[in-house]
């Protein structure tokens, strides 16, 4: 980045178009890693499909962090020197700490508020391992780079690192220039990846990424891109993604999560379905696979096979099937369509089930009260409704809808 450019950026507020640039690479960076979102990782093609590297993946696409940190562990023991490995690893720890810290609740990034929200706390251990696995995997890189500058795998490693290092300083630090200088550098490693070598499919995840998001943008903002040296085609970005999708890689799940993103903006949804279907087989103890399928059918206007899903999702939840994770979502995503639908009385049921999850995020709890509340207003069940509202405020009261209850408290809900 010049000079000139982060003379530039400094001119905008933090609220501006440079943050929210941020704010739209982190967002689909970071739905990778939860089946609706992190940035790719990758490994050479020697060891590509290294038994105990299929392994560590199946646990963390299942979302068994623990038992993939363990194994990637291992893997980073034998291999010390291998900035592949390396990079996996932090991924894993990157990505188990976002899911710990609600970090991958990726609705929130859709709002530009967030960018003005106190980072989710992180342990000091945590941060100390995330730094420390970056700087020596960047060592790696720069030592193999200053040996061979055309390294396609060292640029394509640094690429990676640079990507989850951006991930890091904009989720955790909220350091935005910070991270919109690695994204910058991460797809400019990748673009130099791909003129080099362009059969090196893997470094069209990063690539195809930001072409279809900075393409998108309106127009204010693409000025802003340019000058942070970002500029996108939403058509190359699709094909793309497609292209790695379609490969043997490890980025092809990651591809088609985001194509998923992608292609329910484009209002492809039998394509996105497809990836959706697929993924969900493959890793059954994801549970948010299944859910973007129940979420892909209501878009596409079925609402009934969405129902039959979101019900499966709970269901498979109730039985132990998730462990403690945030299936929580699905009883949400339930809540919604009922409420679409005119079933107050279902919506309210649904919305209350949430209660019931092991784990449930506080944010989602939160708003699913909300919105019980809201439900028995409707139903003309005011004392209900005040003990939904109530219970929003026992949890935390300076949020939206803790703002929203107290309105209510005073004067009942109406649509």
């Amino acid at each position: 980045m010049t000079t000139r450019t982060k003379y530039l950026l400094t001119k905008f507020e933090p609220r501006s178009e440079v943050a929210l640039i941020v704010l739209l690479v982190l967002f689909v960076s970071c739905l990778t890693a939860v089946g609706q979102a992190h940035p790719s990782p990758a490994t050479p093609s020697a060891a590509m499909h290294d038994p105990q590297t299929d392994a560590a993946f199946d646990h963390f696409y299942n979302m068994e962090y623990d038992r993939a940190t363990q194994e990637f562990e291992k893997i980073v023991e034998k291999r010390p020197n291998d900035p592949f490995a390396i990079n996996h690893l932090l991924t894993t720890v990157l990505m188990h700490n976002l899911y710990e810290t609600g970090g991958m609740n990726t609705g929130d990034y859709t709002n530009e508020s967030f960018i003005g929200r106190a980072p989710s706390p992180t342990e000091p251990k945590i941060k100390d391992r995330i730094k420390e696995l970056v700087r020596r995997a960047e060592a790696l890189e720069e030592q193999q780079l200053k040996a061979n500058s055309k390294d396609v795998d060292a640029l394509y490693c640094r690429g990676v690192t640079r990507a989850q290092f951006s991930v890091y300083t904009g989720l955790v630090e909220r350091a935005w220039f910070s991270a919109l200088r690695n994204a910058v550098g991460a797809r400019h490693d990748h673009e130099r990846v791909i003129e080099l070598e362009p059969d090196y499919l893997d470094a069209k995840m990063v690539v195809g990424t930001h072409n279809y998001v900075i393409g998108r943008l309106p127009w204010s903002v693409k000025v802003a891109a340019a000058l942070a040296g970002m500029s996108g085609s939403p058509e190359k970005g699709l094909e793309y993604l497609r292209e790695v999708a379609k490969s043997d890689g490890e980025n092809a799940v990651d591809a088609k999560i985001v194509l998923t993103l992608f292609l329910r903006r484009e209002h492809q949804y039998d394509e996105a379905l497809g990836y959706m279907n697929e993924l969900s087989a493959k890793y059954p103890r994801n549970h948010l696979f299944l859910t973007e399928v129940a979420n892909l059918q209501r878009a596409a206007g079925r609402p009934d096979e969405a129902e039959a899903v979101y019900r499966k999702v709970w269901q498979l939840g109730r039985e132990g099937k998730y462990g403690n994770l945030h299936y929580e979502m699905a009883a949400w995503g339930l809540g919604e369509l009922l409420r679409s639908k005119k079933d107050l009385a279902g919506a309210a049921a649904a919305y209350d089930s949430v209660n019931e999850a092991p784990n449930p995020d506080p944010d989602v709890l939160q708003k699913a009260n909300l919105a019980a509340g809201e439900m028995y207003d409707l139903l003309q069940k005011r004392d209900l409704a005040m003990k939904k509202y109530q219970t929003v405020l026992a949890g935390n009261a300076n949020t939206g809808p803790a703002d929203q209850a107290r309105r209510y408290i005073r004067e009942a809900y109406r649509e």
